[in-house]
């Protein structure tokens, strides 16, 4: 600002000066002024000599500060090296231009720093041919960094750096490039180089110059993001072709989901943090075929969502946007609404065959809504969620997947990032398939089918088919109820989708069940048949609804339940309608052998065991004189429904543990991998 106002001041000098040459009619020198008054002070950087050593730690231009701001959009230029391999005192090329091409800048700074702690500055570089570079000395070294010699427009610049020689590891080029006067971008980083032993490198040649490799997304075209090939030092083992994950855990934390996906390579989607001082940059990728509409990492006090600050990267017309939200608890929703915009700004993104990407740069300190995040003395969980929609003024629900990290940590310690525990969602899931897949199912063989089975034998002083009947149902609301509240501990808040208003409605109905038999007519009563009916329905439509949403939560990423585990619940109810087909036919049967008795005909109406089978007064009424009768035998083919029962038992008993499992183990796919 102070060098703009000097310029201010020399203009109006100038103009002064031009205005009395008029008069003088000298209008040679006022050509010649009028000229130097053209080149305004947008046309230069911070100095038209170049960066001064006092910017080598921030890289800023000198007039930053105030009003004029770092762009934090992605930057047009890029940083390309001639090969991702050097070895130790040998020569690398560095290429600082502008896509499209042709897109000149007027200043710049450049260096190369370790890309693991303690991030010093490392390499030299030789004076360029063309006199477009200055050499500077930072942290004491000598031509340790570049800046420009002239701050005249330029579409490309091309330096030497020479590694050093007593240096082994990852380096990474950072570059401030200035368009103009109030347009820079600050911290491009280069793809990392590898400098290896000299006589390594010596045995097998260097890769050939890369495309440009900062991962940018320029306009309207899509560009692949650059890989740099493997170097496989002797004795070790080839590196993964997935250059996200490198260094994961070692200078940088990342995590992902599903849970441990890290460790292998394959996270749905991925997040990662790097801290250089005060520098925090965050980098997140959907994963491949998940058609995602964004990727987002929220920074969490307590690992729930609500009053968190995240990150959101959002393909929207042809490029990649960044955003901050603040997402709210009650009810929930991620707004961007009072979030400063300028505390995060996007150094790199791409979008390649529906995989987003995008590195971010953010401040250490954001204040929302008077709530400070303050990245380098607290400590957050780690959110990462990606979905498939979005809203008008915010992301969808993150239906592809979320997870939290187990713990809230220092972005700046570097550690294996572990996801939070899945205990209570799995216990949920457990709980529910023991009630409606197992404990119901046969409940409801037990009360239709068996009321002429095991005449006389009595528990705690009711009919067996009652008393297992009773038992398996008590089971049924208890394990339910637990299951609810487990769910209810884990989430804190209401998520509607299909699973949970099937699933509520099923709890409903299984708590009125109970409390509706408490108030159950005695059998001679008017009102008895409309209580079978009543308790005949909610019964079988709460079992129903239950089987539906345990097919709907097969979809939930918070699941992570495989999709073939849908033919194992077909399967399941394929088997129970068939059972169900197969003691109908017997109660037929043995309808039609006694329905030529008259005086067994109220006997049939009683065999014909349906819950609701007794359904009008004078049934029952004329059934009495055949009570006595029905009570001291069993009905025909007890022996075989008695048979059919217990593979009904052992079958179902089977499909339970092992749906059981699955949820217990999800995801099912890491134990096979």
């Amino acid at each position: 600002m102070r060098r703009c106002c000097l310029m201010m001041c020399l203009k109006m000098s100038l103009s002064t000066l031009a205005l009395d040459l008029l008069v003088r009619k000298r209008c040679w020198l006022l050509v010649a002024l009028g000229a130097l008054l053209s080149c305004g002070c947008h046309s230069v950087w911070a100095l038209p000599q170049g960066a001064p050593e006092t910017v080598c730690d921030t890289m800023l231009p000198f007039h930053a500060g105030g009003s004029v701001l770092p762009e934090n959009s992605v930057s047009p230029f890029s940083i390309e090296t001639s090969s991702s391999v050097v070895g130790q005192g040998q020569t690398l090329r560095i290429d600082v231009t502008g896509a499209p091409a042709g897109l000149s800048f007027g200043g710049f700074m450049i260096q190369a720093r370790n890309r693991n702690p303690p991030y010093q500055i490392v390499g030299q570089f030789s004076p360029s041919r063309d006199g477009t570079v200055k050499l500077m000395n930072c942290e004491n070294s000598v031509n340790n960094s570049a800046t420009h010699s002239n701050a005249g427009p330029k579409p490309q610049v091309s330096i030497d750096w020479q590694s050093p020689v007593d240096f082994l590891g990852q380096v990474v080029f950072n570059a401030t490039v200035a368009q103009s006067y109030n347009q820079f971008w600050v911290g491009i980083p280069s793809n990392p180089v590898q400098v290896v032993r000299r006589d390594v490198s010596s045995a097998a040649p260097l890769p050939t110059p890369s495309s440009p490799n900062n991962n940018n997304f320029n306009y309207a075209s899509t560009r692949s993001p650059y890989v740099p090939p493997s170097y496989v030092a002797p004795n070790a083992v080839a590196a993964s072709e997935d250059s996200f994950y490198d260094g994961c855990g070692q200078s940088k934390n990342c995590f992902g989901f599903p849970n441990g996906c890290v460790a292998t390579k394959s996270c749905t989607s991925v997040s990662a943090v790097t801290v250089r001082g005060d520098i925090y940059e965050f980098e997140l990728r959907s994963g491949k075929g998940t058609n995602a509409a964004y990727v987002a990492l929220g920074l969490s006090d307590d690992a729930k969502m609500g009053e968190d600050l995240t990150t959101e990267c959002v393909p929207e017309n042809g490029r990649i946007n960044l955003y901050s939200s603040y997402t709210s608890a009650n009810p929930y929703s991620a707004v961007r609404v009072n979030v400063p915009q300028n505390s995060a700004r996007l150094l790199n993104a791409s979008l390649v065959d529906g995989v987003i990407y995008c590195k971010v740069q953010r401040e250490p300190l954001t204040v929302v809504q008077g709530r400070s995040f303050d990245l380098r003395n607290g400590a957050y969980h780690m959110l990462v969620a990606s979905g498939s929609s979005l809203k008008e003024n915010s992301v969808g629900y993150h239906d592809i997947g979320r997870l939290p990290s187990g713990s809230p940590i220092n972005l700046a310690v570097v550690q294996d990032v572990g996801g939070s525990s899945q205990l209570l969602v799995r216990l949920h899931g457990a709980f529910m398939i023991a009630a409606w897949i197992g404990t119901t199912s046969l409940g409801i063989i037990f009360a239709r089918y068996f009321k002429q089975t095991w005449v006389g034998s009595q528990t705690c002083g009711k009919d067996q088919w009652f008393a297992w009947h009773r038992m398996l149902m008590v089971t049924t609301w208890t394990l339910t109820v637990v299951a609810y509240i487990l769910i209810w501990v884990e989430l804190k808040r209401a998520v509607w989708h299909a699973h949970s208003i099937t699933g509520l409605i099923t709890v409903i109905l299984c708590f009125i069940q109970p409390i509706g038999a408490l108030f159950r007519p005695g059998p001679n009563d008017k009102k008895r048949p409309y209580f079978n009916w009543g308790h005949w329905l909610g019964g079988n439509l709460a079992h129903i609804l239950a089987i539906v949403a345990i097919f709907f939560s097969v979809k939930l990423p918070k699941a992570e339940l495989p999709e073939w585990m849908d033919w194992i619940l077909v399967g399941f109810v394929v088997f129970h309608v068939l059972v169900h087909l197969i003691f109908s036919i017997y109660l037929c049967i043995n309808h039609w052998q006694i329905s030529g008795i008259a005086s067994d005909r109220q006997q049939s109406q009683r065999i014909n065991t349906f819950q609701m089978g007794d359904m009008t007064h004078h049934q029952q009424h004329a059934m009495r004189n055949g009570m006595s009768m029905e009570r001291k035998m069993d009905a025909p083919y007890a022996a075989l429904r008695k048979g059919l029962l217990g593979v009904y038992s052992v079958v179902l008993i089977l499909f339970v543990v092992v749906l059981i499992l699955l949820v217990a183990l999800a995801p099912i796919e890491k134990l096979f991998e």
